[in-house]
């Protein structure tokens, strides 16, 4: 175990939500606004959300996807037009209803979710199978009336991405759904070096309107589960009261089929909650938004000049990096690393200069290296990064493991629940009156139900009856 040295934090085994909040602050990742629920991002956490950006808009434009942008109002009529939609997002909802002096003749939802702007759009743009697929995202901030709100984890207002996509065919839009699916479980376990479950969601936790929902589930340290990413399929649930027909191949009119997908800001929270420890923040280098911290020791214009060719060649080699020339002592510079997450620091002084060596210090483990000049600094530095990615990846996914219990029945989950919570495993007979059962166990909630599900017995965990699906259960954020 790491020994605590940084003391602005406090341990997460003595107050894991301080701990968390401590992070947040400490690390300059998000303050607290004068705005009631809502928080500023700070640079550096503003920095991961820009690399969240650049890579998964990279994968959403290599299966065809494009941006656009959707107004932030929209009009009553319009939410309303989804029955279940509308029911399922209006105890969150935030309305406009006076705009420049005047009461407006019609109430404005601030945009909780973009569906029905999207409908709207598609309903004057598809007229014919050729106008279609029609593959948009958007990336945009949202607003949920929110009772309880934790930085990157439920604010009222957040960023987010949202993909809305319509289709020709059913068997397209399904295709498209556990597409975007994939997306975002490659992204959480190969790049925040997370690992998820992935299955689909009961119909009690379905999105509002959807056909389905398939979901990515995170399991943070603490053994509190995390919905990280959705993929929702509508097929014709929304085609049909906005109208959006096509003439078809046999020159028919038909409905269109519909995917929404997402995520959120709040996977910064995820970072946080799987990977750091009680010194400080600590990211994948694929996602960290500097991979290298140099700290020159000592006041030598030598040192200096190592250090400014060391980041010269970092550069080349397109590996984020800065000198540390602040006014502070060493101690206190490998401890801010420590705190940003950085994942890597290189530390040079004179006697280091005298023996051809730079010390290197890994972020996830503490360990320190010599590292010889003579040698190719940089093959070292990206076998080091590949090094510190699959350990991160690597030491979640052992806890997880560790965190996922088979129950069979209900004492056995209020055991794991009120003890050392984590996924359970259990089977369900389909029935919404379990659910709520089990729910009544500190809010034990169904997170999905797997692709690949296990006989763990016959019998429903709650009720005894004839099971049906393997459930994973627990407590979320």
């Amino acid at each position: 175990m790491k020994e605590q040295k940084n003391k602005k934090i406090t341990s997460r085994n003595v107050d894991f939500a301080k701990w968390y909040t401590d992070i947040v602050r400490n690390a300059h990742l998000a303050a607290y606004s004068n705005v009631k629920g809502c928080m500023i991002l700070e640079p550096n956490g503003y920095a991961i959300w820009e690399n969240i950006q650049k890579i998964l808009d990279k994968e959403f434009k290599k299966l065809g996807h494009q941006n656009v942008y959707m107004p932030l109002f929209i009009p009553e009529s319009l939410l309303k037009k989804e029955a279940e939609h509308v029911e399922g997002f209006a105890p969150e909802g935030a309305w406009v209803t006076e705009g420049g002096g005047d009461v407006l003749e019609e109430k404005m939802c601030v945009r909780p979710t973009s569906e029905t702007l999207f409908c709207d759009y598609y309903s004057t743009v598809v007229k014919s199978y050729r106008d279609l697929p029609k593959l948009y995202n958007q990336w945009c901030n949202v607003v949920r009336w929110e009772k309880e709100t934790r930085p990157f984890l439920r604010t009222r207002e957040f960023l987010w991405q949202e993909g809305h996509t319509i289709h020709e065919t059913a068997e397209e839009a399904e295709k498209e759904t556990r597409c975007m699916l994939e997306v975002y479980k490659n992204f959480f376990e190969n790049v925040l070096a997370i690992p998820v479950v992935t299955g689909k969601k009961t119909e009690r936790e379905k999105f509002a309107g959807a056909e389905y929902t398939l979901t990515v589930e995170a399991l943070m340290y603490n053994g509190i589960t995390l919905q990280s990413a959705t993929s929702h399929y509508f097929g014709q649930k929304f085609t049909k009261p906005f109208d959006i027909t096509f003439s078809n191949r046999n020159n028919e009119l038909e409905y269109a089929y519909q995917t929404s997908w997402g995520t959120t800001t709040r996977m910064i929270g995820a970072l946080i909650m799987v990977h750091s420890d009680d010194n400080g923040l600590v990211l994948p280098p694929k996602i960290a938004p500097y991979k290298v911290v140099i700290v020159p020791i000592g006041k030598e214009e030598r040192v200096f000049a190592k250090a400014e060719e060391i980041h010269t060649l970092l550069d080349r080699a397109d590996i984020s990096n800065f000198i540390d020339l602040s006014d502070k002592s060493p101690g206190y510079k490998f401890a801010e690393a420590e705190m940003l997450g950085i994942p890597i620091r290189l530390e040079i002084g004179p006697k280091d200069l005298e023996k051809e060596q730079l010390i290197v210090a890994r972020r996830d483990t503490s360990e320190k290296i010599c590292l010889s000049l003579k040698e190719n600094v940089i093959d070292k530095i990206y076998n080091l990064m590949d090094q510190i990615q699959n350990n991160l990846f690597e030491t979640a996914l052992k806890r997880n493991l560790e965190k996922t219990y088979i129950c069979k029945n209900m004492k056995e989950i209020e055991n794991v629940i009120y003890t050392n919570p984590g996924y359970i495993k259990a089977m369900w007979c389909g029935d919404e009156a379990c659910e709520l059962k089990i729910k009544e166990i500190r809010g034990t909630k169904s997170r999905c139900i797997p692709f690949e599900e296990e006989n763990l017995s016959d019998v429903c965990v709650c009720c005894g009856k004839k099971a049906k699906h393997m459930v994973y259960f627990g407590i979320q954020y």
